[in-house]
């Protein structure tokens, strides 16, 4: 099993070595030879003129330093990093990787034998979701696929606690389970999964996107690292069905502070998408 992951990695390696650099990043640098061979390559000789005049427009209204970590909860980012990391927080605490590492062992609770089956349901609901949501992206907007993504997220994690506890649904569990959980992972894949990834490099300025990005991937691992750590442990104590209802809830809660918080970004500005996040700016 350990064996087989050396695989994508050394692909990936490989990969990189022939993947040009950023364009913005080149130009920054004042490579400005490099940039335009790394724009031929990305979106073709015809765009040259067009994506390097977009760089000069950019670098000219940004005069200021990188930002340091501090400047990160200043009155001025603190909103936008916040939206940052909460959406990466979300994404953990409503339950994905816990019905992800555990999902044989749900299934079998529920009377599904085969782990393999199990595995393989779980994945290509997933790669299926993705799918959809690369189509979906700049036709419905990051925050309506983000709205849609925690209320299907909701919705199955209240009818897998439900497919527990009902003894009228008693007969019915095991599918109920099967159902709930592929309908979860696939609700996840349209929008809660993808989009936070997505839509970081959309709502943080240039100064601040290297240390906002890390601070709202360190949110996610942290929080990826102590659902991991206790998922079993609290399943035990308060029961499957309790621990899937808490998950409910913290999609429900997503769900309204997207609506509150998240503004957007289809079709904006980087300056637009700060203006509308922070108005007093």
């Amino acid at each position: 099993m350990f064996g087989v992951a050396i695989v994508p990695a050394i692909l990936l390696a490989v990969g990189m070595a022939f993947s040009p650099e950023s364009p913005r990043w080149l130009f920054q640098q004042g490579k400005i030879p490099e940039a335009e061979k790394a724009i031929r390559t990305l979106y073709g000789k015809e765009r040259v003129a067009e994506v390097m005049y977009e760089l000069r427009t950019a670098g000219q209204g940004s005069t200021e330093q990188e930002a340091g970590w501090f400047d990160l909860f200043s009155s001025r980012y603190w909103k936008v990093v916040s939206v940052g990391a909460a959406l990466f927080l979300f994404q953990q605490l409503a339950g994905i990787n816990a019905v992800v590492y555990y999902s044989t062992a749900v299934f079998r609770s529920a009377g599904i034998a085969s782990d393999v089956a199990a595995s393989a349901l779980v994945g290509a609901s997933n790669v299926f979701g993705s799918a959809i949501a690369s189509s979906l992206m700049d036709r419905q907007g990051r925050k309506s696929l983000l709205m849609t993504s925690f209320s299907g997220m909701a919705a199955s994690m209240l009818l897998l606690s439900l497919s527990f506890t009902w003894k009228v649904l008693a007969p019915y569990s095991g599918t109920l389970a099967v159902v709930g959980t592929v309908l979860y992972v696939l609700s996840f894949s349209l929008g809660a999964g993808p989009v936070p990834a997505l839509l970081l490099p959309e709502i943080f300025a240039s100064r601040i996107r290297a240390k906002a990005v890390a601070l709202s991937l360190g949110t996610h691992w942290i929080s990826n690292f102590v659902i991991g750590l206790y998922f079993l442990s609290v399943v035990n104590k308060f029961g499957i069905s309790s621990v899937y209802l808490g998950f409910a809830g913290v999609c429900a809660l997503a769900v309204l502070y997207i609506a509150g918080n998240v503004v957007e970004t289809k079709g904006r500005s980087l300056e637009e998408i700060e203006l509308a996040l922070n108005p007093t700016t």
